[in-house]
């Protein structure tokens, strides 16, 4: 393999700080349309369906991230490999890794949705209750969602492909596009239409279908790296273990996500809510706020991981340290000021989703307790994704996993059982800093394994 650097590739020659910005600014944009999108289309839903759409769309959580998990799965494993081969200059092995990718991806969706064909009704009966309406709407908004995966999981091989290429910036102007449409989309079907929770879904697969179509169909002329018609030269089977062993971390963190929102939603119904669907409705709002903080969190790794990949995989191990340091300190600010206007705003945020004054009380309630410490929460995850960058899923899996898949849904049974419903949400602030003090003893484990003397983080990139 040849480890030539390819003058092309812009990770390997400019400064640091401005290749970061200039690769996390795009991502930001495109992260925060993105979830603009999904706030708005809340808003939509809230005033002109009703709050039983929300609580539909709030039960619905656990199978939609189950889906981002297995769309990251192919996509985030893609990307690991992919910047490191771009790094290196190695083009045969990106191609191959870029065509896997998509056999990979239409090969889950396809058992995605074979499973919901068997079990969706089932699942919307049980997550429901009693109430038939609702479970009515569950079904219907998963049912599109899931039949419109094949896209969702291709769309995200083609954005994440041209991101490790560099091309920040056209996906940021394309998403804008796109997202705009959606909206526009969404307001027709749910709003002037009166389609509800299927308008939602039929909008936002149409998007995505469109965005698609951009991404792939604009690089024959925009000379990325990777041709098009590398698809069709390469095995769309190669790669997937290798893919699936460096995408599980952060997959198996949105996994996490979805048991953790599952965890929640069954607390509230067995342990006796005082009022189960206002607070399901408030818990769906609470979930699409900080669903939306993510976001830029996301962008935030996900910039710092192609340009760290890039020149690991040059073996320029000083740029990748200076990359991290200024993504950590990045997400440290950007979480502090969220969880500041969180914790003194709580109401006016919620009051945007819904007029119910007692939802939007109740929304101001959740997000006090699941606010609290939410600063540690980006300077983890950015961590998470530099060790999933160089190549060790072991730590890139304990410190994006531990906290959605552990400690939140334990935390949060134990929490119901032992005190109540309303004690649940205490559970949000001991996992953030139980999972910030994981990642500060992983931390400094690897520096003291590679001996911290001079060597500092550049050795991390070289390890097996």
């Amino acid at each position: 393999m040849s480890l030539r650097q390819s003058p092309e590739n812009r990770f390997l020659t400019a400064s640091p700080g401005r290749i970061f910005v200039s690769t996390a600014l795009p991502m930001i944009a495109i992260m925060v349309m993105n979830g603009m999108l999904g706030i708005i289309d809340a808003v939509f839903l809230g005033h002109f369906v009703g709050a039983d759409a929300m609580a539909a769309v709030g039960m619905a959580l656990p199978v939609l991230m189950l889906t981002i998990a297995l769309s990251t799965l192919v996509s985030g494993g893609m990307s690991s490999l992919l910047a490191r081969q771009l790094g290196a200059d190695d083009r045969n092995a990106a191609n191959a890794t870029f065509a896997g990718a998509h056999g990979l991806a239409l090969t889950i969706a396809s058992m995605l949705i074979v499973i919901f064909c068997a079990g969706g009704w089932g699942f919307a009966l049980r997550i429901a209750g009693s109430d038939g309406a609702v479970a009515e709407m569950v079904w219907i908004f998963l049912a599109i969602t899931v039949f419109g995966t094949p896209v969702q999981f291709v769309l995200g091989i083609h954005a994440d492909a041209w991101r490790n290429e560099g091309r920040a910036g056209l996906m940021a102007l394309m998403s804008l596009g796109v997202t705009l449409i959606n909206i526009l989309l969404n307001y027709i079907l749910v709003v002037m239409l009166e389609l509800g929770v299927a308008g939602s879904a039929t909008g936002t697969v149409l998007a995505q279908a469109l965005g698609l179509v951009l991404l792939a169909g604009l690089r024959p002329f925009l000379g990325g790296m990777m041709p098009l018609n590398s698809l069709w030269r390469n095995r769309w089977t190669g790669s997937w273990r290798r893919i699936v062993a460096l995408g599980a971390p952060v997959s198996l963190g949105f996994i996490g996500m979805a048991l953790s929102a599952a965890s929640v939603v069954l607390a509230l119904r067995f342990a006796g809510s005082t009022d189960y669907a206002r607070t399901i409705a408030a818990y769906g709002i609470v979930t699409r706020i900080f669903g939306f903080a993510f976001l830029p969190i996301m962008a935030i790794a996900m910039a710092m991981q192609s340009i760290v990949g890039n020149n690991v995989g040059a073996r320029l191990y000083a740029r990748s340290d200076a990359v991290l340091r200024l993504a950590a300190a990045s997400a440290l600010l950007y979480c502090l000021t969220v969880e500041v206007l969180l914790l003194s705003q709580g109401t006016v945020v919620g009051a945007a989703f819904v007029a119910d004054p007692d939802v939007i009380g109740e929304v101001g309630r959740l997000l006090r307790p699941m606010g609290a410490v939410y600063l540690f929460s980006g300077p983890v995850l950015v961590l998470g994704l530099y060790f999933q960058a160089i190549g060790q899923p072991a730590r890139a899996a304990l410190l994006t996993m531990v906290k959605p898949l552990i400690l939140l849904p334990v935390l949060v049974t134990i929490a119901a059982a032992m005190l109540g419903a309303d004690a649940i949400w205490l559970a949000y602030p001991l996992a953030d800093g139980v999972a910030a003090v994981i990642a500060t003893l992983v931390l400094a484990v690897a520096l003291k394994a590679r001996g911290t003397a001079g060597i500092g983080l550049k050795a991390l990139g070289s390890m097996p």
